[in-house]
C-alpha cells in the first residue's frame, strides 16, 4: 500500500517539480526563453537518480534463482485486433536503421517525407493521412508538438530502443492513455527495461558509428541493478557530420554533380529511466529525456539559382515523465501517467529580405500533461476501462504580433474488450473538450467532439492460425497553432479535420518444422475518408491555412515474412511489404482542374524488401525500396511531377564475443546502385553513402 501511495504521490507532483527546475528560467518578459538552458534541469534530475540509487541501494537479499529457460516461436506476432506491424531492437541492423524514420519506412502504408541528409527532417505519414494523424508514443506516453503537430523522427535514435509498433486505429490493450485512442494511427515505442539480477548487477555497452559525410557517433549504455526491485538505465550519444553529399542535377540537357552544403549537425541526447517493479505487480517508472541539437539547413536546389546558405535551427528539447500501474486481484487495474515537456527552437537565415536583412526567430513550448485510466475485469472474457487525460499547452515567441495561445485539452474515453469463442469484440468512445485563450484579439470557440470506434476479430477455421479482422473509427485532427497563428493572414475560424476509417483484412501465421521454418502474411484493404481538410495555401508574400475540401483514400497494404532452413548451419530469412494508395480530391465542382487527382506527394505504389543469410555470427542482408511516380502539387501536370525510384542497401553484421563480451561489428552501404533521387521537390537525396559500427557489450 505505501508504494502506491508513493507512486500516486510522485505522479502528481512530478510536473510541479520539473515546474520547478526550470522556473529560474523564467523571466516576465514574453523572451525570457532568449536565456535559456534547460541543462540544469537534466542535471537535477540525474542528481534525482543517484540519491535514489543510493537510498535503495543499501538492502539487497535477493537469493539467486536457478535458471528457467523458455523457448518461443520465432513467428511474427500478428494477430492482433488492430492492424499492427513491429520492428526489435535485434532487427534494426539488418534495415540499416540508424534512427526511428530508418526502422519503420518498411513498414506497409508508410510514406517517410524526407528532406535529405543525417540531420534532415523526417515525418511520417500512414495510409496517406499526414504526419498530424499519427500519434508518437514514446514508452506509453506521447511526443506531443502543439506548435505544428509533427514529430522530427530523425531526432529519436535507436539506441536504447527496445521495439517499435506500429497501430492502424488504435492499440488493442484497452487499458491505455486517452491519447492512445486520440489518433488514426499510434507509432509505439518502447525503450530498453533493464533484466538483471544479483549475480549480474549491471551492464555497459558501449559503441561508434562512423561512415560518409564525416559521421562520428559514439554511444553509451550503462544498465545497473540497484536493489531488489530497483533498476536504472542511462543512455547518452553524441552525433556530429558535416552533411557534405554529392547530388546530381541536370537542366534537361546537361547533368552536373554538385556538393551539398549547409547540412551539418551537432546533436547530443542523454535518456535515463528508474524503474521500479512491486512483487504484487505493481510498477513505477521515471523518465526524462534532453536533445540538443545545432543543424543546417541547405535550403532547395533550384536551378540557375544559388542555393540558400547560412539558414540554422537550434533545438533545445526536455521531457521528464512518471508512469504507475497496480494490479488488484479483484480484477481492477489502475495506470497514472504525468509528463513535463519544454521545447525551445531557434531559426536564422542571414538572407531574408526585411529590413534588418535577416530573420532571427525564437519559439517556446510547454506541457503539462495529466492521465489516469482504471479497467475492470467484469468476466475473464470481458473487459472495460475508463481513460481521462489533462494537457495544457502554451507557446511563447519573438515574433510580431504573436499571440501567445493557452490550450486545455481534456479528454475522456470508456472502452470494452469482448471475447467470445472465436470472435473478439472492441469498442470505445472518446470525448475530446478542448478550451484556447490568446494574448490579444479573437481565438477559436470551445469544442467538444465525440469519436467512436468498433473492431472485430475472428478465427473462422479450426485452423487458429487463420484470422478476420475490421474496424470502423472516427476520428478528427485538431488546428495546431502554426495552422491558426502563423503567417500575415491568421484564420482562427479553422475547423477541425475529421476523417472517418473503414479497414478490412485478413493474417495467417503458421510455425513449420521443415525447411520453411514458419510463414506469415497480412492483407489490409481500407477506405478513409477526410472531410475538411486543412492546408496551406501559398501566396506571393506569404499565405494562409485553410479548410479545403474532402479526400477520398483507398489503399491495400500487404505483408509477407518467412524463414528457411538451408542446410544444417545456414538460414535465409525474407521479408517484403506492398501497398497501393488512392488519394483523390473529391472536392467540388466536377470540373474543378484538381478534381479526382491525386494528393501531393502520395505515390500510388510502393514496396520494399528485406533478404538475409546467417550462418552462426555472421549475417548478410539486402534490403529495396520502391515508390512510383507522384506530384508535388494537387494539378498533377508535368511541371509537377516526380519521377519513380528504386532504392537499395546492403550490410554485413557479425554478433559474436570477445572475452565473454557481446560485440556486434557491421558495415552498411547505402544507396548501393548510387541513384539519384528526391523525396521531396528540390531536395536532393544522398547518392552511396557507407557505415562502419563498433559495439561492446560487458
Amino acid at each position: 500500500m505505501l508504494s502506491f501511495l508513493l507512486g500516486v504521490f510522485s505522479l502528481q507532483f512530478f510536473p510541479v517539480c520539473c515546474e520547478f527546475l526550470t522556473c529560474n528560467m523564467k523571466q516576465t518578459s514574453p523572451h525570457f526563453f532568449k536565456s535559456l538552458r534547460p541543462l540544469p534541469g537534466c542535471l537535477a534530475v540525474f542528481l534525482f537518480f543517484v540519491v535514489t540509487a543510493n537510498a535503495f541501494a543499501q538492502n539487497d537479499t535477493t537469493a539467486k534463482l536457478h535458471e528457467v529457460k523458455i523457448s518461443s516461436s520465432l513467428v511474427p506476432q500478428l494477430q492482433s485486433v488492430a492492424p499492427a506491424q513491429s520492428i526489435s531492437a535485434s532487427e534494426f541492423s539488418r534495415y540499416n536503421a540508424v534512427n526511428v524514420a530508418d526502422a519503420i519506412q518498411h513498414f506497409a502504408g508508410v510514406i517517410i517525407k524526407d528532406y535529405g541528409g543525417i540531420g534532415g527532417l523526417k515525418t511520417i505519414s500512414v495510409r496517406g493521412l499526414g504526419a498530424n494523424h499519427t500519434a508518437i508514443l514514446y514508452d506509453g506516453m506521447q511526443i506531443n508538438d502543439a506548435e505544428n503537430g509533427q514529430v522530427d523522427l530523425s531526432k529519436l535514435n535507436l539506441n536504447g530502443i527496445q521495439s517499435i509498433t506500429l497501430y492502424n486505429g488504435q492499440p488493442s490493450n484497452i487499458l491505455q492513455t486517452a491519447r492512445a485512442f486520440a489518433s488514426a494511427s499510434v507509432l509505439d515505442i518502447h525503450t530498453v527495461e533493464p533484466q538483471l539480477d544479483a549475480a549480474r548487477p549491471y551492464q555497459i555497452t558501449a559503441g561508434i558509428k562512423t561512415g560518409s559525410f564525416g559521421l562520428i557517433n559514439p554511444y553509451l549504455q550503462w544498465q545497473q541493478r540497484l536493489a531488489e526491485n530497483w533498476s536504472l538505465v542511462i543512455n547518452s550519444y553524441t552525433e556530429n557530420a558535416n552533411g557534405r553529399y554529392k547530388y546530381l542535377i541536370s537542366d534537361g540537357a546537361n547533368t552536373s554533380t554538385q556538393t551539398r552544403a549547409g547540412s551539418d549537425i551537432a546533436a547530443q541526447q542523454v535518456d535515463a529511466s528508474l524503474y521500479w517493479r512491486g512483487t504484487d505487480s505493481s510498477k513505477f517508472n521515471l523518465h526524462a529525456n534532453y536533445y540538443n541539437s545545432d543543424r543546417g539547413l541547405p535550403g532547395p536546389v533550384i536551378l540557375y539559382v544559388p542555393p540558400a546558405s547560412g539558414q540554422h535551427l537550434w533545438n533545445q528539447d526536455l521531457f521528464i515523465q512518471a508512469g504507475y500501474e497496480h494490479r488488484w486481484k479483484s480484477g481492477f487495474n489502475l495506470l497514472l501517467n504525468s509528463k513535463f515537456s519544454h521545447n525551445y527552437l531557434h531559426y536564422f537565415d542571414p538572407e531574408f529580405e526585411s529590413a534588418s536583412g535577416v530573420l532571427d526567430q525564437h519559439y517556446t513550448q510547454r506541457e503539462f500533461y495529466q492521465s489516469a485510466a482504471l479497467s475492470y475485469t467484469v468476466l475473464p472474457n470481458w473487459d472495460f476501462s475508463y481513460a481521462t487525460d489533462l494537457a495544457i499547452n502554451n507557446m511563447d515567441a519573438d515574433v510580431a504580433n504573436f499571440r501567445y495561445p493557452n490550450r486545455v485539452t481534456l479528454l475522456n474515453v470508456l472502452a470494452t474488450s469482448l471475447v467470445l469463442g472465436n470472435i473478439t469484440l472492441q469498442a470505445s468512445l472518446l470525448d475530446t473538450h478542448i478550451s484556447e485563450t490568446i494574448s490579444t484579439g479573437s481565438t477559436i470557440p470551445n469544442r467538444n467532439i465525440y469519436s467512436p470506434t468498433i473492431m472485430a476479430a475472428l478465427k473462422p477455421l479450426n485452423d487458429k492460425n487463420f484470422q478476420v479482422r475490421a474496424f470502423y473509427k472516427s476520428i478528427f485532427r485538431y488546428p495546431t497553432f502554426e495552422d491558426l497563428y502563423y503567417g500575415f493572414v491568421p484564420n482562427t475560424k479553422l475547423k477541425p479535420e475529421f476523417t472517418r476509417q473503414y479497414d478490412l483484412g485478413l493474417t495467417y501465421r503458421k510455425n513449420l518444422n521443415s525447411l520453411l521454418e514458419y510463414f506469415a502474411f497480412t492483407a489490409d484493404a481500407y477506405y478513409n475518408k477526410v472531410t475538411d481538410k486543412i492546408v496551406f495555401i501559398p501566396s506571393l508574400y506569404n499565405g494562409s491555412t485553410q479548410n479545403f475540401g474532402d479526400v477520398d483514400i483507398k489503399g491495400l497494404d500487404l505483408g509477407l515474412k518467412t524463414q528457411v532452413r538451408l542446410g544444417v548451419s545456414y538460414k535465409a530469412s525474407l521479408s517484403a511489404t506492398y501497398s497501393y494508395q488512392q488519394a483523390l480530391n473529391v472536392t467540388g465542382p466536377v470540373t474543378a482542374s484538381t478534381y479526382l487527382n491525386q494528393l501531393p506527394y502520395i505515390p500510388e505504389n510502393t514496396g520494399s524488401l528485406n533478404a538475409g543469410i546467417n550462418k552462426g555470427a555472421i549475417g548478410m542482408y539486402y534490403n529495396q525500396l520502391f515508390s512510383s511516380s507522384r506530384y508535388y502539387n494537387n494539378n498533377n501536370n508535368s511541371d509537377d511531377y516526380l519521377p519513380p525510384y528504386s532504392i537499395s542497401s546492403a550490410s554485413v553484421v557479425y554478433t559474436g564475443s570477445i572475452s565473454r563480451s557481446k560485440v556486434v561489428i557491421s558495415a552498411q552501404a547505402n544507396n548501393l546502385f548510387n541513384k539519384s533521387y528526391v523525396v521531396v521537390q528540390s531536395y536532393p537525396m544522398p547518392g552511396r553513402s557507407f557505415q562502419f559500427s563498433f559495439q561492446i557489450t560487458i
